[in-house]
């Protein structure tokens, strides 16, 4: 099929800095050719101090849409004109759709990691989920596992200046969840009010960690504990705490094995790396964009399985 830009194309961007090194345009393009969609993606640097000129730019150019990334997801937030309940709750955006002028903000990341969690059979809807960490990443996952269903959540976080954030992150999910149906996808679901249980966790507390995580169906590291150079620590200090129906998975995709990892495979866990939250947090946002399907499996052996 013959590939051409015209006064008609659609285009959306990356926005952040640095963007040199991100394989979203890669990975847009080609699913925009493979679906017949005249649209194109490119990406521009943006300072940190320009956030508000480029939400701007968008309005003033007619970008159909954006992916947000550092420094820009949470200072973006001020200029939407309307959140996504998972953007609201992170309190930091991703995804940036226009629709005639109108902003909304999304937050696709805590999608992508439970989205590649159902890929590899484990769907959080119903399950006891640990998710380490307060940050952004922990805080995108522990959210949207809230959203998705899950039965029990607890966050593990050191005590500390994060330990409020996730205090924080918790009563915002049990208000959130008090006030209405959870949503998933844009799609109303079950309530989730009367059978969700939220908690935090004190993660130097070995004892209780490993008392908490042996209840739990999935355990999840969203810190960057097991990234180089620290990938010879783990969240986990005590290995009893590994049980075979346990799945464990990691946000860390460098190295793609990590220490959490590895010990809980050696335990008869299953195991989920951290490479697939990239693929379908992009999967997630190309939906938001044009309503259709990214060609996930032909992605991820093009622009992932050659990063491994």
């Amino acid at each position: 099929m013959e590939y051409k830009i015209t006064g008609h194309t659609r285009v959306y961007a990356l926005i952040g800095t640095p963007v040199g090194h991100s394989l979203s345009p890669e990975m847009h393009n080609y699913s925009f050719r493979r679906r017949g969609i005249d649209s194109v993606y490119t990406a521009f640097d943006v300072p940190a101090d320009r956030t508000g000129a480029a939400a701007e730019a968008i309005r003033t150019l007619g970008l159909a849409g954006c992916n947000v990334t550092m420094p820009h997801k949470t200072g973006i937030l001020q200029y939407m004109d309307a959140l996504s309940p998972a953007a609201e709750l992170i309190g930091a955006v991703n995804t940036i759709v226009n629709e005639n002028g109108v902003l909304t903000g999304h937050n696709t990341d805590g999608e992508g990691f439970v989205l590649n969690l159902a890929e590899h059979g484990a769907p959080v809807k119903d399950r006891r989920i640990a998710v380490a960490g307060a940050g952004g990443a922990a805080t995108a996952i522990a959210v949207q596992c809230a959203l998705s269903g899950a039965a029990e959540l607890v966050i593990l976080q050191r005590k500390g200046k994060s330990y409020a954030r996730a205090l924080e992150t918790a009563e915002k999910i049990r208000a959130r969840l008090a006030d209405g149906p959870v949503l998933s996808g844009g799609a109303a679901e079950e309530t989730a009010a009367d059978r969700i249980s939220v908690s935090v966790l004190d993660l130097e507390d070995t004892q209780a960690v490993t008392s908490c995580v042996r209840s739990m169906d999935i355990l999840i590291n969203g810190t960057n504990l097991g990234m180089k150079p620290l990938d010879d620590q783990s969240i986990i200090r005590d290995p009893e705490a590994f049980h075979p129906d346990l799945v464990v998975a990691d946000a860390v995709y460098n190295p793609v094995e990590t220490k959490l990892l590895r010990e809980a495979a050696a335990a008869g866990c299953r195991t989920v790396d951290g490479r697939g939250m990239l693929l379908w947090q992009g999967a997630a946002a190309f939906r938001l964009f044009t309503g259709q399907e990214m060609p996930a499996d032909e992605v991820k052996q093009l622009f992932f399985e050659r990063e491994s």
